[in-house]
């Protein structure tokens, strides 16, 4: 394959045989940012448990990578705090908050309050998938710490992805890793980690739309008392 793999071009064929060829985590990293000039590739992270593995080994790959955090204005202090501290610890990452192109006041007034209550699609339609539409716009490929084990609708992951939502190659180091396997990793390299992760909050977004887990299903707390399970970021429509 002699040609950058993009949407635009994207063949099967090229992208079954990297997934075949690519052994880890970490040499998909290295192939990843080899591959890709700095501004055509953007690590999407919400600072979760998947996240802080992710920065650290990118850290080791590529310094000055470019990582965009979807800044809703409405997530825990825990997850600001955390970000302070990441900026400290690698200090060289390209780290930028997107914030939304409405304000929670502008969204107010257009559209209720309480949006997430009423309506929690357009809320993070509004909120996560057009800053990231944005942030992705002039970039060829993105990086998620999604894991096949999270849920149903992730265990067909593939380390290289077509992304029909965003018109981008979507690329998942960790699709292979166990939440037991995350957290091994976080507590041998003695990274920082949101402190709710220790109040029984595995999966952690916005503060309105996120609960502590009552049971086994690591997803259980987002969008409690809504069918909802998955802000839409990584749903193809």
């Amino acid at each position: 394959m002699n040609e950058l793999l993009t949407y635009e071009n994207w063949k099967q064929d090229d992208a079954d045989d990297i997934n075949h060829k690519i052994k880890d985590y970490f040499e998909m990293l290295k192939w990843a940012y080899s591959t890709y000039p700095k501004y055509d590739i953007v690590y999407a992270c919400s600072f979760g448990a998947e996240g802080m593995v992710l920065i650290d080994l990118i850290y080791k790959v590529k310094k000055d990578a470019k990582i965009v955090f979807l800044d809703t204005g409405v997530h825990f202090k825990e997850t600001y705090e955390l970000i302070d501290k990441v900026k400290e610890n690698y200090p060289l990452l390209d780290i930028q908050l997107k914030k939304p192109g409405l304000s929670l006041d502008e969204q107010r007034d257009r559209y209720g309050d309480e949006l997430w209550k009423v309506n929690p699609n357009l809320c993070c339609q509004l909120r996560k998938i057009e800053p990231l539409k944005e942030v992705l716009g002039e970039a060829k490929a993105w990086i998620s710490g999604l894991r096949r084990d999270q849920s149903h609708t992730r265990k067909h992951l593939e380390f290289i992805n077509k992304d029909d939502k965003f018109g981008l190659v979507k690329i998942c180091p960790l699709i292979h890793w166990s939440w037991d396997d995350v957290w091994t990793y976080i507590k041998l390299n003695n990274l920082p980690y949101n402190e709710l992760h220790d109040k029984n909050y595995p999966s952690i977004g916005c503060e309105p739309c996120t609960q502590p887990s009552l049971s086994n299903d690591l997803r259980s707390g987002r969008w409690a008392n809504h069918e909802k399970t998955e802000c839409g970021l990584h749903l193809d429509k």
